[in-house]
């Protein structure tokens, strides 16, 4: 069976395709569009369909649209509760469903040949669902979903048994972990829908103080659901404008909600665990990627084994949708093998767009070691290698790369993608090393979905990474998967002593993260970054410090 699967018309849009069971290509839209999450700043002014991450996963895959089996929409609208009225944001999701019932005529217009007929609506969050278990390396197993809404429930909890699902508890709307963090967000001054990982960042610098109070109103019911009620922000700090000062309340509020949400989270992960008895647990939705929540779920819980979908936010949807109607059509499923699933170029293709761009370059013997050599003298590196990750995190495919001993490159890295001083960067580790300097978040972990307790002994050796609360989120290399940055880290260490390097997204403020030759040329010309490592193709910037 051949499926496209499709996320649309709402934020994070993307494609990805399915070919007999197994996971050829999955990319978002907006690293064609280079409008980031998909959005335009005019609220239901444009949507845009994955149509260029579309026609590439066809093209991947070889397929004309003509040879589809089916196109899998990861929403369905059929089950879109009229009561939505009443819901916070329902205008968004009314029309998110008006747009869902037209998709089959949109998508045939988007994608020239489609027959409308092969297009299957999957529920949102069973697309979630499977976009964790299925993609998973563990076969049968339990499975959470938590987001801000999709058609009319934001939870499902639930597990897979002999590739099948098996839905043991929903939540309906109104009530939502997602929204209600969306709604913190914007009160604390960041951009709801997207920016939640800043307020998770933020509470680090707070203590939880208004943690009992946050009780009252967000809380687990007892089978499987939880209720969470209107909330009035102000009685616990001002609300924030974007360029506001940040005020201890601030850090407060973040640090409650933040606290609140991981209990929820972990009375719902032991629900689910007394109810299947099952050892491993697969996350998505938006909630999986709070990377505290998840690495509290794996220390405290009851599961002795976490997966997060990498891509764990709607654009996973799109991967779900197809896994779920492969599975629904008799595949077996093959486990995503990693997350980069995007576009790649060959050396001679790299070659030939350096050229085309005009600035000096030279082919090295060894990009690693050319690249170890820079970051030991204190460079900033963009690293482009091999196929975009699909999901919001760097993982060594599309990074800037720094010294983690030096505390300065924190500020100097932020400063470099217009970000707020407060956000931390991460380390990428050797698998095998990471236990002697990280502990508690579990190893491997190459998706970066966890925080680490980073060793006091390490502390100090390597501040740029280390966060206020002395964790990282780090993501661990295996040689086996990974072996240009595996021979990367290993070069790095023999040079200083330091068997970790700072990782963060190659990109800048309120731009997608870089994707195809074109945009690394133009970050690389645009941001005070001293080595372009391209493919074995090194750019250096003129007096800088590679």
């Amino acid at each position: 069976m051949r499926i496209l699967g499709i996320n649309a018309v709402f934020h994070d849009p993307a494609a990805a395709i399915v070919v007999d069971g197994t996971v050829v290509a999955a990319a978002e839209e907006e690293r064609f569009s280079r409008r980031k999450h998909g959005k335009s700043p005019v609220p239901f002014s444009t949507w845009e369909l994955p149509e260029k991450a579309a026609a590439w996963c066809l093209q991947r895959a070889g397929l004309d649209v003509s040879e589809l089996d089916a196109v899998a929409y990861s929403y369905d609208p059929t089950l879109v509760d009229a009561s939505l009225d009443g819901v916070d944001a329902g205008g968004w999701e009314k029309l998110r469903t008006l747009y869902a019932r037209r998709a089959p005529e949109f998508l045939k217009t988007a994608l020239p040949g489609l027959d409308p007929g092969i297009v299957r609506f999957v529920r949102h969050h069973v697309a979630h669902a499977a976009s964790a278990a299925l993609a998973s390396p563990f076969g049968d197993c339990a499975v959470l979903t938590s987001d801000g809404r999709g058609e009319s429930e934001s939870s499902v909890l639930g597990e897979y048994r002999d590739g099948k699902f098996v839905e043991l508890a929903h939540q309906s709307l109104p009530h939502s972990l997602g929204l209600t963090y969306e709604v913190a967000t914007a009160h604390l001054g960041f951009q709801r829908s997207s920016d939640e990982y800043k307020v998770m960042a933020l509470a680090s610098y707070g203590t939880p103080r208004f943690l009992p109070e946050l009780r009252e109103l967000v809380f687990t019911t007892g089978d499987g659901g939880f209720r969470t009620a209107p909330i009035d922000w102000e009685r616990f700090a001002p609300a924030r404008s974007r360029d506001d000062e940040f005020l201890p309340e601030h850090a407060d509020l973040a640090a409650s909600v933040q606290r609140v949400t991981e209990e929820v989270l972990l009375d719902l992960a032991r629900w689910l665990h007394e109810r299947t008895g099952h050892t491993d647990l697969a996350l998505a939705g938006g909630t999986a990627l709070n990377c505290v929540a998840n690495t509290r779920l794996h220390a405290e819980g009851p599961f002795e084994r976490v997966w997060v979908q990498p891509a764990a936010g709607d654009a996973g949807t799109a991967l779900g949708a197809a896994l779920q109607l492969a599975a629904d059509f008799g595949e077996a499923v093959e486990p995503m093998g990693g997350a980069d699933l995007g576009r790649g170029w060959s050396d001679d293709e790299l070659e030939a767009w350096l050229r085309r761009a005009d600035v000096p370059y030279e082919r090295c013997a060894d990009i690693a070691e050319t690249v170890a050599d820079a970051l030991a003298d204190d460079a900033i590196v963009a690293w482009f290698q091999g196929r975009a990750e699909f999901g919001p995190r760097a993982l060594g495919h599309r990074s800037l790369l720094a010294h983690p001993g030096r505390a300065e490159n924190l500020e100097r890295l932020n400063d470099v993608k217009g970000r707020e001083q407060f956000r931390p960067v991460a380390p990428m580790v050797l698998e095998d090393r990471a236990p002697e300097l990280f502990s508690r978040g579990p190893v491997p972990s190459p998706y970066m979905l966890f925080v680490h307790d980073v060793a006091p002994q390490w502390r100090d050796r390597i501040p740029a990474v280390t966060h206020v609360d002395g964790t990282a989120r780090i993501q661990t290399v295996s040689r086996e998967d990974e072996p240009l940055v595996a021979r990367m880290l290993a070069a790095f260490e023999r040079r200083t002593g330091l068997p970790t390097v700072v990782n963060t997204s190659l990109n800048t403020a309120g731009r997608p993260m870089v994707d195809d030759p074109r945009d690394a040329l133009e970050c690389f010309g645009s941001a005070p970054v001293d080595l372009l490592a391209i493919g074995p193709f090194a750019v250096r910037r003129k007096g800088g410090a590679a």
